[in-house]
């Protein structure tokens, strides 16, 4: 990217709430049902039916406020957002647009070592549409989506790189995550994002021409159209065809050839002609909703990691990054681990597996008291960090106990002193003209003295052991 310009940044995130029913009747929310079983005349937008608030999602719109120190709107408006589309039956979308029910807040963000600060100018409630889908020929529509609760959280325009965007995006993800307010499944869609996207010479206080780009649902696509669109703005604006070539428009991302294509021009808010929706009263949020509590945050159960368990930041940044993440973490230390053991074996060892095996931490066929258990078994030197590696892997192919898999692979350590005694002898007697080289100073020697125990032991020594007697025999 040029260093003559600056890249100015805005996310529109939509988050599907994670309520059993839709926002405005009792239709289930539920992902993955026949087409369009899931609806009833309010959400196919039938004549006569009227709308009805759900509460849950003003909780859990509550809850966000809370979370990034927001100010929750004690009342705010419902509008109607009007334009047509195959998948809203209705003609208009029910949103909030004059008075929404959070304003303000921010996020904080780490980006090559450093803090920065992102506001949030709004979090506001909405109805979202069907989902259109084409085929060779023809197209068609579920409405199963349609009137599922959408909480569109709007940033202010203060990322200046893809990198910046999609730190925030992932902040916003653990968030909503922590709280439970939705599973913001991105493969889904119940987590996505529309960017805005502009450049400017540095040093110009005034803001280029906006590009929108439209749905984008994952982080690795959200960087890459960012940076695609970048440098499309900086080349036309390079060749002085800015103005011909970059004009404000709604632009799709695509995946196969890495650019974003034009998709429409780009409406401003009266194209949508909003008036206050006539079947709905003004929102007040019980006063009940304002004392709800809301779960430790991600920063602050990573400072947490970091004061009582002492972990490093970067690792207690990894473990926090997803709740059930933590939440395995924690398991480990109730069942006995000590903290930067759990740290090691979970973060490097099982995790590896399981992103090898293309598996999440919920489904992980290791599960938090069976970590525990060989984790103990290595402090216990029942079996040494090596083996313990060998017995991970059975572990995940297999439902198998530890201490059978232990036996099983025959990985028992032996710690009896007398027994490696023996073998030490042997492997002395055997090797005495090094072990009067060792005498004479060579030190090295040591490791190799080593070596040869484990070797004679097949690997069955406890290591410790055998380093404390090979010290008092060498002596």
């Amino acid at each position: 990217m040029s260093k003559n310009f600056e890249v100015v940044i805005g996310l529109e995130v939509h988050v599907q709430l994670n309520t059993k029913t839709k926002i405005f009747c009792s239709c289930p929310t539920s992902f993955g049902d026949e087409p369009n079983v899931n609806t009833c005349p309010t959400c196919l937008g039938l004549p006569g039916a009227l709308p009805v608030m759900n509460k849950e999602a003003v909780k859990k719109a509550v809850m966000l406020g809370k979370a990034i120190n927001a100010t929750v709107n004690k009342k705010s408006t419902f509008e109607r957002k009007n334009y047509f589309y195959p998948d809203l039956p209705k003609g208009y979308q029910i949103s909030q647009f004059v008075v929404p029910i959070v304003e303000g807040g921010e996020l904080f963000v780490n980006v090559k070592d450093k803090e920065k600060r992102i506001g949030v100018t709004r979090a506001h409630l909405e109805e979202d549409a069907g989902k259109n889908m084409h085929e060779s020929g023809y197209s068609k529509v579920d409405l199963n989506r349609a009137g599922t609760p959408l909480l569109e959280i709007v940033s202010e325009p203060d990322m200046r790189s893809s990198d910046e965007a999609v730190a925030y995006l992932k902040k916003l993800h653990s968030i909503v995550r922590y709280l439970k307010i939705s599973d913001a499944n991105m493969q889904e869609g119940s987590f996505r994002c529309d960017a805005n996207v502009s450049i400017r010479p540095r040093g110009q206080e005034e803001f280029g021409t906006r590009v929108e780009i439209k749905n984008l649902n994952s982080f690795r696509h959200i960087k890459q159209a960012i940076e695609y669109e970048v440098e499309r703005q900086i080349e036309a604006y390079e060749d002085d065809e800015y103005e011909k070539e970059v004009v404000q428009e709604t632009r799709l991302f695509d995946v196969k050839s890495g650019e974003t294509k034009s998709m429409r021009g780009k409406e401003e808010s009266a194209d949508y002609r909003y008036f206050p929706e006539p079947d709905l009263l003004t929102l007040e949020v019980p006063e009940e909703f304002f004392g709800v509590e809301i779960p430790e945050l991600p920063d602050a159960k990573k400072q947490r990691y970091m004061d009582e368990f002492k972990l490093k930041e970067y690792d207690a940044g990894v473990l926090t990054s997803e709740p059930e993440l933590a939440e395995f973490f924690e398991e480990l230390v109730e069942n006995g681990c000590e903290p930067v053991m759990a740290n090691n074996w979970l973060a490097v060892e099982l995790l590896g597996r399981l992103n090898k095996a293309g598996l999440h931490i919920e489904n992980s066929p290791v599960k938090s008291d069976k970590l525990a258990t060989l984790i103990i078994r290595i402090k216990e030197a029942v079996i040494s960090g090596a083996g313990g590696k060998k017995v991970l892997d059975l572990l995940m192919e297999e439902d198998i106990e530890v201490d059978a898999a232990i036996e099983k692979l025959g990985l028992k350590q032996v710690s009896d002193e007398s027994a490696i005694e023996k073998i030490i002898d042997e492997v002395l007697s055997a090797n005495a003209d090094k072990v009067e080289e060792y005498k004479n100073g060579k030190d090295k020697l040591f490791g190799f003295f080593v070596g040869q125990v484990m070797k004679a032991s097949r690997g069955k020594a406890n290591p410790q052991v055998a380093n404390k007697l090979l010290k008092e025999k060498l002596k």
